[in-house]
């Protein structure tokens, strides 16, 4: 049994309260409106109206810096809600992505990672805590404690209002709050709801010899695997494309899922290679960490390919429509846009093509925590454009949302490895697992 050190405790207790500092310090650096008027004043200048002709053009009038001010205000008051909904997503789908990974072993009927299965099932306990986040950010994103999602103002969808917009009304049938929460609380429900149950079974088998268990965990997970494909997308379209109602891309369920992909399985690998280190998982050996690797460069190719097809398609055929949401992110988010991609694509490509890199663990822990971060990067360019537009700048709430959700998912994780044997028991491909050799 594995039994967790104080001073990993003490860890992630200190992160999370530093991260918690570092939220409530970007709540209360966020500037009033008066602020934010004098800082455009002195950018720009004011003008009367009346000369607003004649004056430069780098000069505004007084209704322009009224309603520059208000704009920009209101993406401020988002900046910290959106640092924390970044970081919640990000390491929900962390959780989420592992989760599936471990469905598809059981599917595949692979041989090679049972010896892995109590470490997908110490990061799918996250599910629970982080499902509670995510629904929480939710419903006081419908209670418009935030004002995340554009497509919540009931202004938008009365005629009468000056700021009716008729495609968001045309959307209204699924783009309305109730129906909203009810798909969140379907999907997490759905897949909270496997998690527990592969999870129960799992155990069941080690306390018993009866094959039943795993048949039954096989049907689980096939059924998980079709609901999640379905799901998956829907949440991509709900919780992150919706930040921009207007756009939408066919490709984007398919680009979260890899990018989900990946992350899952760093978790995986970068656990694993902790606990052999210290010692645990004495039968896992270097053609477990090189199929991990494997994967992960092959979902990092997948992710780069995906991401390219959505791009390229999009830009070329310049429509305006479309191609607004690369043009925002280009124009304001021009490093971490093109930044990640890189990093994403370049870095695995490189350390990790090589077979032998695949079994060195320290290559393999570089190359993990390099595209963990490339794939934070690009959930918060996925995030901020929609919300905070250009008013982002990354300071004391994303790194303050980072720290604690990270400090939250080892707190848990590690509690969750601490309630089992590492290594399952009576599972009808052990034996492969433990001489597995690439």
């Amino acid at each position: 049994m594995y039994t967790i050190p104080s001073k990993l405790k003490l860890f992630a207790a200190i992160f999370m309260i530093v991260g918690a500092i570092g939220i409530l310090a970007g709540f209360m650096s966020t500037p009033s409106l008066e602020e934010v008027t004098s800082g455009i004043e002195a950018t720009y200048g004011s003008v009367d109206s009346s000369l607003a002709i004649s004056a430069s053009d780098t000069a505004m009038s007084a209704s322009e810096i009224e309603h520059e001010a208000h704009h920009t205000h209101a993406q401020l008051k988002n900046k910290p809600w959106s640092a924390i909904y970044t970081a919640a997503i990000y390491f929900f789908m962390i959780s989420l992505g592992a989760l599936t990974f471990y469905a598809i072993q059981y599917v595949a009927q692979a041989g090679w990672s049972p010896l892995l299965f109590r470490v997908m099932e110490a990061i799918n306990a996250y599910m629970p805590i982080g499902s509670i986040v995510m629904f929480a950010l939710l419903v006081l994103s419908t209670l418009q404690v935030n004002h995340l999602f554009h497509w919540m103002n009931a202004d938008l969808f009365d005629p009468e209002s000056s700021n009716y917009d008729a495609i968001v009304a045309g959307k209204k049938a699924y783009l309305n709050k109730p129906f909203f929460l009810i798909r969140a609380a379907f999907y997490l429900l759905g897949w909270n709801l496997y998690a527990y149950f592969s999870r129960k079974y799992s155990l069941a088998l080690d306390e018993t010899n009866d094959i039943s268990w795993y048949r039954k965990n096989f049907k689980i997970a096939a059924g998980f695997l079709a609901f999640y494909i379905v799901t998956e997308s829907m949440m991509s379209w709900d919780w992150l494309m919706s930040f921009e109602p207007h756009w939408f891309s066919t490709l984007y369920g398919w680009y979260l899922f890899a990018g989900m992909m990946v992350t899952g399985m760093i978790a995986i690998v970068l656990l694993t290679i902790f606990l052999k280190n210290k010692g645990y998982l004495e039968m896992v050996n270097d053609s477990h960490i090189h199929d991990l690797a494997k994967y992960i460069f092959a979902f990092s190719i997948f992710w780069t390919y995906l991401w390219f097809s959505q791009f390229m398609l999009i830009w070329y055929s310049n429509i305006p429509e479309e191609v607004v949401y690369f043009v925002a992110r280009i124009n304001d988010y021009k490093l971490p846009f093109f930044g990640m991609v890189a990093v994403n694509f370049l870095v695995p490509l490189l350390l990790l093509m090589n077979t032998e890199y695949k079994r060195k663990n320290w290559m393999v822990v570089l190359t993990s925590i390099i595209v963990l971060v490339g794939q934070y990067v690009n959930v918060y360019v996925l995030v901020m454009p929609g919300t905070v537009g250009k008013s982002w700048s990354f300071g004391a709430a994303e790194f303050g949302a980072i720290f604690f959700f990270f400090g939250l998912f080892v707190w848990v994780i590690f509690s969750a490895l601490a309630k089992a044997p590492l290594q399952v028991k009576n599972d009808p491909l052990l034996e492969e697992s433990k001489q597995f050799e690439y």
